[in-house]
């Protein structure tokens, strides 16, 4: 595949006219002075602000709440390397399939430092109720009172524990495929675990990965990106005005300092910015297939075009990628009324499913 072109890259960030009138109609809400949280320390008013407006449309989602009738849910805690525990939330088929479950494991999104299993709680009911899946949803701990590497360790912890208790959950991963996934943050995360896992042997191995509009430079300047991939990093806030309604904060120097302050994470760290494992002597190679979603009014968007491209054609890694020209950053949660959010939600499932196909 030749490499796309800046007319083509610039293409993908015109706003579709459907994003732009919901923009209009329905504009992110700014924090107001009755809310109750405001008032507090910054990050965690924007914290509950961030929770509060989400809540706010999840009448509107694809699967709006639990369905018991279909999917059971449980609530757990699973220890971490440090003695603490976290939160996750396990997903059944209440019908089991006669094959049996895969089991996938999810990573909600939120810039490292916001977020819980409200998050993917909608992929993970859709994929156990229309995959057959056992899903584990899982609350790894945040910064800044957590700061880096702890979400990954967490993560890391929660991953070799659903495979060890796989059979008990009700899950045949090594029959049935074993994946990983995110959005965004979470994205990353499933991008660091895929190469964490093939490096230590997860067992039973990992047959997938679903990167969801993943962080996998996390705005690395485009300086420090190959040459031969320079010219494709054309949506990183230091080349161009973002004009994406979600991320139009905490990019360029402002991320920086985010990253380097709350986060405290390293540009230079792999288990940070997934991307650089391709410097180590096995690069990404190895690396089960991966289905990305990316949007084209993402500061992400190039990062994960060029990723995709990486792993298919100098690793050797299966890929499947959808595209969603002139939308932005999670506009699905965000704009859940709009017809292309219904759409993302049933591709999702579609690349899940292809993800599971894959296995040998």
């Amino acid at each position: 595949m030749p490499p796309r072109t800046e007319e083509e890259l610039l293409s993908y960030g015109v706003m579709d006219p459907a994003m732009v009138d919901a923009l209009a109609r329905y504009p992110i809400r700014d924090m107001l002075p009755s809310d109750p949280y405001y008032g507090d320390d910054p990050h965690s008013a924007l914290r509950a602000h961030r929770a509060a407006t989400l809540r706010e449309k999840h009448h509107l989602r694809y699967i709006p709440g639990p369905i018991p009738e279909q999917v059971s849910e449980e609530e757990r805690t699973i220890p971490t390397r440090d003695g603490a525990e976290i939160p996750v939330r396990i997903y059944r088929p209440v019908r089991k399939p006669a094959g049996g479950s895969p089991l996938v494991v999810m990573y909600h999104e939120g810039g490292w430092s916001m977020g819980d299993a409200t998050d993917e709680e909608t992929n993970c009911r859709l994929f156990s109720r229309d995959l057959g899946a056992v899903c584990v949803n899982v609350e790894y701990r945040l910064a800044p009172e957590h700061p880096f590497p702890t979400w990954i360790d967490d993560s890391w912890d929660a991953l070799k524990w659903a495979a060890q208790n796989a059979t008990s959950l009700g899950a045949d991963p090594s029959s049935r495929g074993f994946i990983v996934g995110g959005g965004s943050a979470g994205g990353n995360i499933a991008a660091v675990l895929a190469h964490i896992a093939r490096d230590e042997g997860l067992n039973p191995p990992l047959t997938g990965q679903y990167l969801c509009v993943p962080a996998v430079m996390c705005f690395k300047p485009p300086a420090l990106i190959s040459p031969r991939y320079r010219a494709e990093y054309r949506s990183h806030p230091d080349v161009t005005t973002s004009a994406d309604p979600v991320l139009k904060i905490r990019v360029g120097a402002e991320f920086a300092a985010h990253m380097h302050g709350s986060l405290g994470a390293s540009w230079l760290d792999p288990r940070f910015v997934p991307f650089l494992y391709g410097a180590g002597p096995d690069g990404h190679r190895g690396l089960p297939p991966a289905y990305f979603q990316v949007c084209g009014l993402d500061p992400l968007r190039d990062e994960g075009l060029i990723y995709e491209r990486v792993l298919r054609e100098e690793a050797g890694v299966e890929t499947r990628l959808d595209l969603y020209k002139g939308f932005g950053h999670y506009f699905w949660t965000n704009w859940p009324q709009l017809d292309r959010s219904r759409e993302f939600v049933e591709d999702t499932l579609k690349g899940v499913k292809w993800l599971l196909e894959q296995k040998s």
